[in-house]
């Protein structure tokens, strides 16, 4: 038990008393810290306040420094009984056990680290003996450099003073010399043509020969210099006024008398003017081009050629002039800002002009391309001159075609569907042909629903070319929310709509003699559209169009529900007129064989008379019309008791081609007409046909 007690070092033990299982962890833990604290060469003071005890200097502590094992058995020999020692030497060899394991522990997962930190001392070691002989050897040869630069300095010493003052006089003669022979320099680049090496000659003696132009020498040389720089900007002013060359030669020659010193205002002025004609003969060009005579170019093309010619000219006439009048000021820019809102009203007009042109057709992708690259070549010089407000001209003109194209896409619309209508006009006053049927009152009705919504969606498909992400313009606010709202929801397809049912409601205004020139199959065919309308296809056509075009705008539209109860006041007017019209038909056809009969002088009738086997063949006509566009399935008519004839309802033709695929028939309109009872429970409502309504 004395050498169990004696063999572990620092840090080996709990304490007398053994402790639980749930402390062995934290106190494991600690020890292995205190040896590494102990590996690393800490203090033992550092060491020993890891671990508690409460004398530090206690020979009886196992943490402690001055532990003495003989002292310690010795009072656990006079304090402990037996069954206490015994286990005491349990615990002390559990302990030792577990230290070793954790000091194997240690050693194996740091071995590599301290086998890789012995080599690296080993070699810190080496390499600092090698620096250490190096940076002797450096500073033997720094003294040696010294002394050899002082003894250096001291030899030249006298002649660093006067080489330091024949430099001098070298360079004054240098510069004296260019002096004397700037007058023939000058000469010789002006006869070259090297204006530019001229000037910058000029600018270099300039304040030299007027410094020391009271020298009678230096005056001369002066004198000789202002007679070839006025020769040299006659000649510059000459070219500039010439105008053959191009902007940027022309904002060369006005840099070079600039820097001459000639007037700025007035060279200003030239440059606007020069620049003026240039610009202006772009106009003209493209002017001719829209002439009568020549065939004008598709407008894409146009639209190029005025943006590299006019536009791009325009941005070089902007960015030269910045960049040599910058010290005219607020002046200055407001000058060049009315130049170009001048002129750039002037491409205005002509690109608008052109656009005009184009508003015939009913494809806007040529259209929309063109005013892409409009718009896209705008940008430069509506950077450059924000205050000439050419970018904002630019998407004003873009969104007055806009505008323009929607309103031609309505008209198309509305010729559409008057072409519509007079094809069914057509189609029911053509005569029947031997043995062939024509299209009936569905087919026909299927048509038209059909032909007015691929019209619907062909336009929407052209405008949507003006909100496409890769057209330039179609970020701005206005395509992002009116455009889409009011333009295409509001104008587009609720005006056609509404127009079409003003259209349809037209038939009703005007009724002539006999229901006028309006076929009565036409208006009761205009009725079930407007009805289908309202069932479906205003909600169908305003969801594809929202859509298609996400408003952004929070203006109010006109909501669905308006535009059903419009189209349905529609096709119950259109059903009133329908019936009026046929009512009078068949009154004035009973009034007319009673006037016109005598009927005093009259036999005793033994047979129903042709007039009423007319009004019974009229009536069952009505109701096989009503019912191929408003009921579902076959029946047979009522039969007259007189003529003992039955009518067939529906025809075979009727049953092949109910509807077409785009049609769907209004469920909930099925039984408002089918034959119903009069009050009296005698004659059927066909009979009565204003009670339809």
């Amino acid at each position: 038990m004395a050498a169990a007690a004696a063999g572990p070092g620092p840090g080996s033990g709990p304490g007398d008393s053994p402790e639980g299982p749930e402390e062995e962890a934290p106190e494991r833990r600690r020890k292995a810290h205190g040896m590494l604290k102990l590996y690393y060469g800490l203090s033992e003071g550092e060491a020993a306040g890891r671990s508690a005890g409460p004398d530090p200097l206690d020979p009886t502590d196992l943490n402690g420094a001055h532990f003495d094992p003989e002292v310690y058995l010795d009072k656990l020999r006079r304090e402990c009984p037996l069954a206490q020692l015994m286990d005491s030497e349990t615990d002390m060899v559990r302990q030792i056990r577990a230290l070793d394991s954790d000091m194997q522990t240690l050693v194996y997962e740091n071995y590599n680290k301290f086998i890789s930190a012995t080599d690296t001392i080993r070699k810190m070691k080496n390499d600092f003996r090698k620096m250490e002989d190096e940076m002797d050897r450096l500073a033997t040869n720094m003294a040696v450099i010294t002394d050899f630069s002082a003894r250096i300095s001291a030899t030249l010493q006298d002649r660093h003073e006067r080489i330091t003052k024949l430099a001098g006089v070298h360079a004054l003669l240098r510069k004296l010399q260019f002096l004397f022979e700037l007058p023939s320099r000058l000469t010789k680049c002006v006869e070259l043509g090297a204006y530019g090496q001229a000037v910058r000659y000029q600018g270099r003696a300039r304040a030299v020969l007027q410094q020391y132009q009271h020298l009678p020498s230096f005056r001369a040389i002066q004198d000789d210099c202002q007679v070839i720089t006025a020769r040299l900007a006659q000649q510059l002013r000459q070219r500039f006024r010439e105008g053959g060359s191009g902007a940027p030669e022309q904002a060369e020659c006005v840099e070079l008398l600039l820097a001459l010193g000639e007037p700025a205002e007035e060279l200003c002025e030239e440059f606007l003017a020069h620049a003026r004609g240039r610009l202006e003969e772009e106009l003209r060009s493209l002017e001719a081009e829209l002439g009568p005579s020549p065939p004008a170019p598709d407008v894409l093309e146009f639209t190029d050629r005025g943006g590299s010619g006019f536009v791009g000219g325009l941005c070089q006439v902007a960015a030269a002039y910045q960049e040599l009048f910058a010290a005219q000021g607020p002046a200055g820019a407001e000058k060049l800002a009315a130049f170009a809102r001048e002129l750039g009203g002037r491409y205005f007009a002509l690109v608008e002009r052109r656009l005009a042109q184009e508003q015939g057709g009913g494809d806007n992708s040529l259209l929309v391309r063109a005013l892409d690259r409009f718009h896209r070549r705008l940008r430069a010089p509506g950077a450059l001159l924000a205050a000439a407000g050419l970018a904002e001209a630019a998407t004003e003109i873009v969104e007055r075609v806009a505008r323009e194209r929607l309103g031609h896409h309505l008209q198309g619309l509305r010729a559409a569907f008057l072409g519509c209508l007079t094809d069914v006009r057509q189609a029911l006053a053509a005569p029947r042909l031997a043995g062939k049927e024509g299209p009936g009152l569905a087919e026909l009705l299927a048509n038209v629903a059909s032909s007015i919504l691929s019209h619907i969606k062909a336009s929407l498909a052209a405008v949507h070319l003006f909100t496409a992400k890769e057209v330039s313009f179609s970020n701005k606010p206005y395509f992002r929310g009116e455009f889409c709202s009011q333009g295409v929801r509001e104008g587009l397809i609720v005006g056609f709509i509404r127009s079409m049912c003003q259209t349809a409601q037209s038939f009703c205004d005007s009724p002539g003699e006999k229901g006028g020139a309006t076929p009565p199959a036409l208006l009761l065919l205009l009725s079930r559209l407007c009805l289908d309308y309202e069932t479906a296809t205003i909600s169908y056509i305003l969801t594809l169009t929202d859509e298609q075009f996400l408003v952004q705008d929070q203006s109010p539209v006109t909501p669905v529900s308006t535009l059903c109860a419009e189209a349905r006041e529609t096709a119950r007017r259109l059903l009133t007129h329908y019936v009026k019209v046929q009512g009078l038909v068949i009154s004035q056809m009973l009034r007319k064989s009673v006037e016109t009969r005598d009927w005093l002088s009259t036999l005793e009738p033994r047979n129903v008379r042709a007039v009423m086997k007319r009004v019974v063949e009229d009536t069952t006509a009505i109701d096989v019309q009503v019912g191929l566009l408003y009921e579902e399935g076959v029946r047979k008519a009522q039969s007259s008791d007189s003529s003992k004839r039955t009518f067939s309802v529906y025809s075979s033709s009727r049953q092949q081609g109910r509807y077409a695929p785009s049609y769907t028939p209004r469920a909930g309109s099925e039984c408002s007409f089918l034959p119903m009872q009069c009050p009296n429970g005698h004659q059927p409502l066909e009979q009565h046909p204003e009670a339809v309504l």
